[in-house]
C-alpha cells in the first residue's frame, strides 16, 4: 500500500512538474523581453531628452566658449564692456543668427550617445551597487540610497564622457571657431586632429574632464533622485512631469553651481591645447 500510495504520488506530481517547466521557461522569457524594453527605453529616452536639451540651451553655450576664449585673449577693458546681450548681437551681426547654433550638430551628435550611456550606465550601476552585501540588506535606508544614487550616478557619467569624449572634444573645436574656420565639420575636424596628432589627441584633456563630470553627474543625480523622492512622499498626486521638471532644474543648478570652478578649468585646458 505504501509502494502504491508512492508511485500514486509520483504519478500525480509528474505532470505538474511537467506543466510547470514551460510556464517557468515563458516566464523567464517575459522577464528577459522586459530586461530588453528596459535597456532600449532607457536608451532612447536618455538620447532624444540630451538632444532635445542640448539644442534648446546651444546659444548660452556658445556664447560660454566665447566669453571663455576672451578672457584669455582680451584686456580687462574690453572685458568689463562684455555682456551676453553685448556678444550675442555681435555673433548675430557677423555671423548670423543661425551661428548661435554652430556646433550644434556635432553637440547633438555627441549628445545622443553621451545621455543614452550615462541613463543606461546609471541603472546598470544602480542595480550592481544594491547587490552588494552590506548594502542590500539596508536597501530602504536614506542614506543608503543618497550613497548609491551618488556613486552610480559618478560612475555613469566617467563611463559616459570616456566613450563620448573624442566628439565632445570635436563640439569645443567647432563652436571656438569665429571668423577664422579651420575645421569644416565633425568628420574633418576628427581626420585633421588624428592626422596631426595622433589618436590620442582626440583624447586631450580626458583626464581633467573625469574630474569635472564625475562630481557633477553623481551631484546631479543625488539631488535630483532625493527631490523627486521627498516630493512624491508628500504630494503624491503631483504631475510627474512637472516634478521631474523642477527637480531636473534644481539638481542642474547644483551639480552646476557645486562644479563650476573645475569646469571652467577644463575648458581653460582645452582651449589652451587647442591654440
Amino acid at each position: 500500500m505504501q509502494t502504491e500510495a508512492r508511485v500514486g504520488v509520483a504519478a500525480e506530481g509528474g505532470p505538474r512538474a511537467l506543466n510547470s517547466e514551460p510556464k517557468m521557461h515563458r516566464q523567464l522569457q517575459r522577464q528577459h523581453q522586459q530586461s530588453q524594453i528596459g535597456t532600449v527605453s532607457h536608451l532612447v529616452a536618455g538620447g532624444v531628452a540630451g538632444a532635445l536639451s542640448k539644442t534648446c540651451t546651444a546659444p548660452l553655450a556658445r556664447l560660454t566658449i566665447l566669453f571663455q576664449l576672451q578672457g584669455m585673449h582680451s584686456d580687462v577693458a574690453t572685458l568689463r564692456k562684455a555682456s551676453i546681450w553685448h556678444e550675442a548681437s555681435r555673433v548675430i551681426r557677423e555671423e548670423g543668427f543661425s551661428a548661435l547654433w554652430k556646433g550644434n550638430l556635432v553637440t547633438i551628435a555627441h549628445r545622443l550617445p553621451y545621455s543614452s550611456v550615462n541613463f543606461y550606465a546609471y541603472e546598470r550601476y544602480k542595480q550592481l551597487l544594491h547587490m552588494i552585501p552590506g548594502l542590500e540588506i539596508q536597501r530602504k535606508s536614506a542614506g543608503v540610497d543618497l550613497l548609491v544614487h551618488f556613486v552610480g550616478g559618478g560612475l555613469a557619467g566617467i563611463t559616459a564622457a570616456s566613450a563620448t569624449y573624442p566628439l565632445d572634444l570635436v563640439r569645443t573645436c567647432l563652436a571656438a571657431q569665429t571668423n577664422v574656420i579651420y575645421y569644416r565639420g565633425i568628420h574633418h575636424a576628427l581626420k585633421t586632429i588624428s592626422r596631426e596628432e595622433g589618436v590620442f589627441g582626440l583624447y586631450k584633456g580626458l583626464g581633467a574632464t573625469l574630474l569635472g563630470v564625475g562630481p557633477s553627474i553623481a551631484i546631479s543625480f543625488s539631488v535630483y533622485e532625493s527631490l523627486r523622492s521627498f516630493w512624491q512622499s508628500r504630494r503624491p498626486h503631483d504631475s510627474t512631469v512637472a516634478v521631474s521638471l523642477v527637480c531636473g532644474s534644481f539638481s542642474g543648478i547644483a551639480s552646476s553651481t557645486a562644479v563650476y570652478c573645475a569646469l571652467h578649468a577644463v575648458k581653460q585646458g582645452v582651449l589652451q591645447a587647442l591654440h
